[in-house]
């Protein structure tokens, strides 16, 4: 008798371990991740002389396993600004010691640009064209370099009481205009509070800024990446948060014919402190800070030398009950050009000192942006608001067409035709300045549709 039960405790055992690798857990939810358990290994041998209690136990065990799956993958995503939507699959083993999530979303963005059109698959007020010609009146563009894929792994090891989360995400503008060539986003591994490789720089609040079809969004904004180490703590029961990181430098300045670039020596380090507000603490308000030392090579007395940039930033995100949500956040610093997207690349972080070319000098620069979204429905939603850029006179400025303001204003309509299914328009206007008072404007109307996996 005792032979038979094992016999029959052994093919049921092969069954469930056939059947565990298509074993799936959807819950209550339609729009819940489906939850695959792809491990046949238990963690203890069950001896019962009731098979079907054995495969009830099994059972059970899975079925915990793809809840707290899914609880761990909920946790691990963040809001914000181009941030991905939540898997639509998990795998995990049996005990949920590991899990991983693959997910994404096809992006199509269509433009048509007039009364002067930037030379930009997206608006950006630097690139704005002074002087008026005729192949910059009008313009049509297709987009969907912005589609984007993504793995999540989160593994749950015993001796740590954390979870660590790896995390890597690629959209397909990593090459020239039209190439769809791969690039990496961000890839970074995360644990007891720290952050180890590439992601959104902190001095980025990536919920104070409004949800746009135009990829970069309002100019005064500074969603950049950067490699780094980040160490953030939450504290009093999550009302606020607090965070640093050393972050690997981009340095873009005008150096003239007296200086050189080098190698960057010392990373930049951003801070922040956040005080958060609201059941579920989705209010909150947010001052940053982050200090530099850009350094360069002087021809004339063959010395390297250094410049101290600097910059301070408050942001927010404020909800008014259930419809209304408004989205600040206003920079000021000496050059900080990575940190305000407008000014990104621009090769403003220093220039030549009008008064004396043998000297460099920062730039000073600052920018704000404000933008409200209503939400009319619970899969309908309109917004709009204004972002401005400005760099400032320091002893002068160095060149007439040098970059003096960018404004930018916005106004749209997302509507979900499902949970993973949007649909959107939006219109845009935005105008460039430089120092000399040269002045011109651009127009340009987006449509989007998205579907997400």
């Amino acid at each position: 008798m005792k032979k038979f039960l094992l016999l029959c405790f052994a093919a049921s055992s092969l069954m469930t371990a056939s059947a565990q690798r298509h074993f799936m857990e959807r819950h209550h939810k339609a729009d819940e991740p489906t939850v695959y358990i792809i491990s046949v290994k238990e963690s203890d041998t069950i001896w019962s002389n009731n098979p079907a209690l054995a495969q009830q136990h099994i059972a059970m065990q899975r079925n915990e396993a793809a809840k707290a799956a899914v609880a761990d993958h909920r946790q691990a995503m963040r809001p914000g600004v181009q941030q991905v939507d939540e898997p639509n699959v998990v795998f995990a083993n049996h005990q949920n010691t590991f899990s991983f999530a693959i997910g994404g979303y096809v992006a199509l963005r269509a433009s048509y640009s007039f009364d002067d059109a930037v030379d930009n698959r997206d608006m950006v007020p630097y690139d704005i064209p002074i002087e008026e010609s005729f192949a910059n009146k009008q313009a049509l563009a297709m987009d969907a370099t912005t589609s984007r894929v993504y793995m999540r792994a989160i593994a749950n090891p015993k001796r740590l009481r954390t979870p660590v989360v790896i995390y890597f995400d690629a959209d397909f503008r990593g090459g020239n205009r039209g190439s769809y060539t791969p690039r990496l986003r961000s890839g970074y591994v995360s644990l007891a509070g720290f952050t180890f490789g590439r992601d959104v720089t902190t001095f980025c609040d990536l919920t104070a800024a409004p949800t746009t079809i135009d990829f970069q969004g309002p100019n005064a904004y500074n969603f950049n990446f950067a490699t780094m180490i980040r160490y953030e703590l939450p504290f009093l029961n999550n009302h606020m948060k607090f965070g640093v990181a050393a972050e690997m430098p981009n340095v873009s300045a005008t150096y003239g014919d007296v200086f050189m670039p080098i190698p960057q020596r010392v990373p930049d380090f951003p801070v922040y402190l956040q005080v958060m507000w609201g059941a579920k603490r989705q209010s909150h308000f947010r001052a940053s800070a982050v200090f530099r030392d850009m350094y360069l090579y002087n021809n004339n007395n063959k010395s390297t030398t250094s410049l101290f940039g600097w910059g301070v930033q408050a942001s927010g995100n404020i909800h008014i009950g259930k419809m209304v949500q408004l989205f600040m956040n206003g920079v000021y610093g000496e050059g900080i050009t990575p940190y305000i997207q407008d000014l990104t690349g621009s090769g403003l972080d220093f220039t030549p000192n009008p008064k004396d070319p043998l000297k460099v000098q920062t730039m000073p620069m600052f920018g704000w942006q404000a933008a409200a979204q209503i939400n009319i429905l619970p899969n309908l939603f309109i917004s709009g608001g204004y972002s401005m850029v400005q760099v400032q006179h320091k002893n002068g400025f160095y060149a007439d067409d040098e970059y003096r303001r960018g404004q930018y204003v916005f106004g749209n309509l997302f509507y979900s035709l499902s949970s993973r299914c949007k649909v959107a328009v939006e219109y845009l206007w935005a105008t460039r300045k430089n120092m000399n008072g040269d002045e011109n404007s651009a127009n340009r109307v987006n449509l989007l549709f998205k579907y997400s996996f």
